[in-house]
């Protein structure tokens, strides 16, 4: 199988109506995926569902549900609808994601807590709900984490949190899903410039080259290049990779902690 031939497999994308998520179903879609998308916002999810099937590849079948990944009973019926279409999962991408720029002291509880429950437990919720309806052996389970879940990063303390248990989720459950023949990796992002993301913790074109510019490879990344990634894990070239935390941020999770306090200006 080539990396790039995904025709017949079916993938599906949580939070995959923007961002670096969008990229990786549009990755897998071109590559002749049937894809399946779920995010909160009705209208975003109609404009990806349109993005996708603009550059699908032919014969592939593009779905779009609504529903948000802290609410564990509507994850599962949205599974449920998905696996009805399109039948088990090849590829589960978990990458629903939350963030903000703020200090440990200028942060609510419930502005914590809404980091948590979007990244850590959004991601339990969807792995949980998933496992009944994906391909065993075979199946690919990709959490999208960030360098803060090993990297101390200033005004970050939520991510920081949420994202090392996304991490310990992904190894726990590749020993625990290991002999079903599933396998279970994080991809951890850099800057990637095309995002909500980056435009939220580097506002201003200073900001942005100010980041650009700590990277070792010296530039920002593209949601292409994430996807990339997440085909080569989900193709035979990765079979033996399991439990895998995989950066792909051009080198800037090797420079140690960071201050994001540029973001605290918009």
């Amino acid at each position: 199988m080539n990396i790039n031939d995904f025709a017949g497999k079916t993938v599906f994308v949580s939070g995959g109506s923007s961002g670096i998520n969008l990229g990786i179903a549009k990755g897998f879609a071109a590559a002749g995926a049937n894809v399946a998308i779920v995010s909160r916002s009705p209208e975003r999810v109609a404009g990806a569902v349109a993005e996708l099937r603009a550059i699908a590849a032919p014969g592939a079948r593009i779905e779009g549900y609504n529903a948000d990944v802290r609410d564990a009973e509507a994850i599962a019926a949205v599974l449920a609808q998905a696996h009805a279409a399109l039948g088990d999962i090849d590829v589960l991408v978990s990458g629903a994601a939350g963030n903000f720029v703020a200090p440990a002291l200028g942060m609510s509880a419930k502005g914590f807590r809404t980091v948590i429950d979007i990244d850590l437990n959004g991601t339990f919720h969807v792995l949980r709900a998933a496992y009944e309806f994906l391909r065993k052996p075979g199946a690919s389970v990709i959490n999208i984490s960030a360098s803060q879940a090993f990297t101390p990063t200033k005004y970050q303390a939520h991510v920081c949190a949420a994202k090392a248990g996304v991490d310990m989720l992904t190894r726990v459950l590749a020993l625990e899903w290991g002999a079903a023949g599933v396998r279970v990796n994080s991809i951890v992002p850099g800057p990637i410039g095309d995002t909500e993301g980056i435009r939220r913790l580097a506002p201003t074109p200073e900001a942005k080259a100010n980041m650009a510019s700590i990277v070792p490879l010296q530039r920002m990344g593209t949601t292409a290049e994430i996807a990339d990634m997440a085909m080569f894990l989900s193709s035979p070239h990765a079979q033996y990779v399991t439990g895998g935390v995989i950066p792909v941020d051009g080198g800037i999770s090797l420079i140690g902690g960071r201050d994001l306090s540029a973001g605290l200006a918009n």
